[in-house]
């Protein structure tokens, strides 16, 4: 068996004068796999405070400070305790599209509600150094259970002052079709906090305000391309069925009533069908799954040929999965890069340099 020290790793086209773990060849450009940093725990979200500086998250409840060139760890300090079980605990980490001004970090992670974890929206001020301060939590969703799997969550902004986060089914898979439950949505906020009135459930009785979209499984990373105005996401599915959702206002993704992928425990379709009126399609879906653990829409001028692509970690695949889209965003290729080194890939950051890390 291999066992696999969780590390930070960068792909960068061929500038960097240390060995490389890792060389292949995607589109015609040459690329390394250098190692950044070693040591960590189960590292989650990573995010960009500076030129040097990238901030990372481990579920267990820790934040590092890390310089991606010289490698150097510090431990960050001012965060609430996490509900550290299960796959919950401290998970995505975003910078606010204004932080160079605010310095406010965005983070989604679950929160001890009566024992039980909720997935939770915050927000900090991180001014350098080692401390945050001012932790304001925005939102405790709706979404404790007795289980401990399917938390989310990861967050995008779009450039009209929203701010978006999935939330899983938490193992209560009909509560996804439930508009009472946060659990299986995408959900849309003021970067405040407060509900947008413009969200597509506001005047629905009944219905959580703040939902953007539901009938998810279990969102895994997620991006939005500020050119065109898409949301994108990717999900865990059953066993097959993982998916890539080009996620709209109001509409219904279809879990559990319909799904790509079989039951854990047998050969059988889960779901009604793959398909069925007012639900939607992904735009891809993987048989047999490759367990995403992230998404970053690709715009860096490091690899020109992959800009415009989504690239998701995979966790059971063990690779970086290049998806190429059409203008009207259909999946039109796919690329699985990085096989050889056989590392399970949780999160994604784009450097200035376009570089990945």
């Amino acid at each position: 068996m291999k066992y696999l020290i969780p590390t930070l790793l960068l792909v960068s086209s061929v500038l960097c004068q240390a060995q490389p773990l890792y060389q292949g060849t995607s589109l015609g450009m040459r690329y390394e796999v250098h190692e950044v940093a070693r040591g960590l725990g189960i590292p989650w979200g990573i995010a960009s405070t500076g030129q040097d500086e990238l901030l990372l998250t481990e579920r267990s409840g820790a934040l590092h400070k890390l310089n991606r060139f010289s490698g150097q760890l510090s431990k960050v300090t001012g965060l609430p305790e996490v509900f550290a079980q299960g796959q919950g605990g401290l998970l995505d980490i975003a910078p606010s599209p204004t932080f160079s001004k605010d310095q406010t970090l965005y983070f989604t992670y679950s929160k001890n509600v009566r024992g039980q974890g909720a997935t939770t929206l915050a927000r900090a001020i991180y001014s350098g150094g080692n401390t945050l301060s001012s932790w304001q939590d925005l939102l405790v969703t709706d979404s404790r259970t007795d289980g401990s799997q399917h938390f989310g969550s990861r967050i995008a902004f779009d450039a009209l002052g929203h701010v978006y986060f999935g939330i899983g089914d938490r193992g209560e898979r009909d509560s996804a079709q439930d508009l009472g439950s946060h659990n299986g949505t995408v959900i849309r906020l003021r970067l405040d906090g407060s509900v947008p009135p413009d969200n597509p459930f506001v005047q629905r009785p009944g219905a959580r305000p703040e939902i953007w979209s539901y009938g998810h499984r279990n969102p895994q990373g997620m991006a939005y391309d500020l050119v065109s105005e898409r949301l994108w996401l990717i999900e865990h599915g059953p066993r097959g069925g993982d998916e890539i959702n080009l996620v709209k206002p109001g509409l219904n993704y279809g879990w559990p009533v319909i799904s790509y992928g079989k039951e854990y425990w047998g050969p059988f379709a889960v779901g009604e069908s793959t398909h069925k009126p007012g639900m939607e399609q992904p735009v891809k879906y993987y048989d047999p799954s490759i367990a995403p653990g992230s998404l970053l829409l690709y715009t860096g001028p490091a690899f020109p040929q992959w800009q415009g692509s989504l690239i998701a970690g995979a966790l059971k695949l063990t690779h970086l999965n290049r998806v190429s889209l059409s203008a009207d965003g259909q999946a039109t290729g796919e690329e699985r890069l990085l096989e050889g080194l056989g590392e399970r890939i949780r999160a994604l950051h784009q450097s200035s340099e376009g570089w990945i890390y």
